[in-house]
Order: structure tokens, then C-alpha cells, then sequence
């Protein structure tokens, strides 16, 4: 045998070795890849996505999709295969790990910051809707955890609105902490509350926790609205960046008529209470992914429309949303004249 077969056949297992080793050890980088997109006038099992009781509905054939990015979990591996698979596609980006994740963040922590942003940004485009509508609503902290272990526990509820404590009534989270310090640990303390669109009242009795009277709970700022509203999404999909599209489907489902004129409109932006939309992460995934499902106008945020110029967006016109009121009046212009000039990336970029 001679030594060019020898040196192959040693090549071989070396040669599997390498791609062995590739594919097993983890690099500290993630993915971003188009994701899902999800029309939020739709209906999911046999239910509509936005529920709204006690205020009259009105329903269209128009979609508006929120859009999402898929980023593997924090304690996920990408491999190398994974990482060359995404460079060289067009619509898939990469990342640092550190640049996504904080050092050390888990699988748990993340889902849940995400579920807490998501409650955060429903409760934001409700409100952002309704005052773009006129209606009013009032300030009203929002129980989004309960701690199994401590006073609060059967009491008091993920969800609940927080009217009052010890008979006054509160309107941010720094109040309720303030007056349970102030009646102090192994003293029933009252709290008013609204679960399910109904008032209560329940006692609780604050506990010593590293000297400080606490009854176990987490709390969010939110809102009292003088109706329901809620939005069903899947719980898999979490963060903030779908608030624009809540609010302009709340927005669409409580006036007559289809704010897309009967179009497939898609979007994405975080949604603040003032009304303004904040950039996002991903949105040349996202861009991409509308493209896949037919989209031809796509809403960016003021802040992202220089890196979306970047995206192969083919057909879809991006359109630049700066305000929740400067979108519908948008949308309300190009269906009353589908060749109107709407705000563009392109002018916000230059």
C-alpha cells in the first residue's frame, strides 16, 4: 500500500473528526430567522384573537399580521453548520450572544420576561387605541405574579387590577408598595381589586421579608378600561414589538369599516403609551417573512427604516410609522385613495 493511500485513509477519520467536532461544539453567536406572521383580525379556535365586552364590534375581511423573528433560546447550542447555514442566506442574520442575552440568562427567565412584555404591550396598545378613539380610562397597577409562598397567595391572582390599599386608592405600583410598608408586617391589610371586569376586596396580611413588609406579589403599571379588551395570542410568542399592530386592530375592530380597505397589511413596533412607536430587533427578518405571505405594505419604526432599507423586501412598500395617530391617518388615506403618498422609509433614511 502506498504512503498517498496510507495518508488518505488517515485523512478519512480525521476528516470526520472535524466535522464531528463542528457539529458539537457550541459557538457564542445566535440566529435570527424569518418567523411566524399572524393576522390578529383573524379568528383561533372558533374564537376571534381580539375579544372585546361591552363595546360594539365591527368586523372586515382586511388582515393585519404582526410578524415575528425566530432566535434560539438563551441555553440553546448553534453549531457551526447552523451559523454558515445563516450567513449566506439572504433573510437570516447573526449575532453575538452577548449583544442578544445577558451572561448567564436561562430558558425560564427569558420566557418569562417575554410573557411580562407581551401583557406589557397589550395593556400599552389598548390604551394607546382608546385614546386615539376619545375614550377614557384611568391608571391602575396590574398583578402579573404571585409568589406561591407568601401571603398573597389564594388571595390574589395574576391579572388582577389594584383599585386600592387600606381604603385609598392607588394608582401606580410605588403606591401599593408604599402603603403595605406602611401598615406594616402581621396586620390584615384590605386591598380592592377588579378580576374579570367584577371589584372585590380582599384581606391580606403583609409578612417580614429582610425587614420589609411584603404580601408576595409583582407588580405592573396598567390600565382600568371602561370595557374588555383582551388579545389571544400563542403563548409562545412574547416581547413587545407586536404593540403597533394591537392597537391598530383594537383600533379597526371598535370603528366601521377596514383600516386596510380589505388589504393584507403587516407590521411590527413596540407601542408606547404616549403613542409613539419604538424600534424593534429583527426587522429584516421580519420584512422577509411578510414578503413569503404576499404582503405589499409593511409598517416600519421611525428608528428601524435605515437598517429595513437593508431588506430584500421585493414587492412590500415599508412604510414609516412614527405615532399610532400618523398610522391611521395613513391607512385611513390610502383607503380613501389607494395611490396616496404615504410616509416612506426612504424620506426617513435620507
Amino acid at each position: 500500500m502506498t504512503q498517498r493511500i496510507w495518508a488518505g485513509l488517515l485523512a478519512v477519520p480525521l476528516l470526520l473528526a472535524l466535522w464531528v467536532t463542528a457539529l458539537l461544539i457550541p459557538l457564542p453567536y445566535v440566529t435570527y430567522e424569518p418567523g411566524l406572521t399572524v393576522d390578529i383580525l383573524d379568528s383561533s379556535g372558533g374564537e376571534e384573537i381580539i375579544q372585546v365586552s361591552g363595546h360594539k364590534t365591527y368586523r372586515d375581511n382586511g388582515e393585519l399580521r404582526l410578524t415575528t423573528v425566530f432566535v434560539p433560546r438563551p441555553e440553546s447550542d448553534v453549531n457551526l453548520f447552523q451559523l454558515m447555514e445563516a450567513w449566506v442566506s439572504p433573510d437570516d442574520a447573526v449575532y453575538p450572544r452577548r449583544v442578544v442575552y445577558p451572561k448567564g440568562e436561562t430558558d425560564e427567565a427569558s420566557q418569562k420576561e417575554g410573557a411580562l412584555q407581551m401583557v406589557s404591550s397589550q395593556d400599552a396598545a389598548v390604551a394607546v387605541a382608546l385614546t386615539e378613539l376619545g375614550i377614557d380610562y384611568t391608571a391602575a397597577p396590574k398583578i402579573v405574579a404571585v409568589d406561591p409562598k407568601a401571603p398573597a397567595q389564594g388571595e390574589l391572582k395574576a391579572g388582577d387590577l389594584v383599585l386600592a390599599v387600606g381604603g385609598e386608592p392607588v394608582t401606580t405600583s410605588a403606591q401599593v408598595e408604599k402603603a403595605v410598608r406602611a401598615s406594616g408586617a402581621g396586620n390584615p391589610l384590605d386591598l380592592r381589586i377588579e378580576r374579570s371586569g367584577h371589584e372585590r376586596t380582599v384581606s391580606v396580611t403583609p409578612e417580614d421579608r429582610d425587614g420589609t413588609p411584603r404580601v408576595g406579589i409583582e407588580l405592573f403599571p396598567s390600565y382600568r378600561f371602561p370595557f374588555q379588551v383582551s388579545v389571544g395570542i400563542d403563548d409562545r410568542i412574547g416581547g413587545p414589538s407586536a404593540g403597533l399592530m394591537f392597537s391598530l386592530g383594537i383600533y379597526d375592530t371598535l370603528t366601521p369599516g377596514s383600516l386596510t380597505g380589505g388589504d393584507v397589511v403587516a407590521g411590527t413596533g413596540e407601542i408606547r403609551a404616549s403613542g409613539k412607536v419604538a424600534p424593534i430587533g429583527g426587522i429584516q427578518q421580519k420584512i422577509a417573512a411578510a414578503r413569503e405571505e404576499g404582503v405589499t405594505l409593511f409598517l416600519v419604526p421611525s428608528a428601524n427604516c435605515r437598517e429595513a432599507l437593508g431588506a430584500r423586501n421585493g414587492d412590500v412598500q415599508l412604510v414609516r410609522a412614527a405615532r399610532m395617530h400618523d398610522v391611521v391617518a395613513a391607512l385611513e388615506a390610502r383607503v380613501d385613495d389607494p395611490e396616496a403618498r404615504l410616509p416612506s422609509c426612504e424620506s426617513e433614511a435620507s
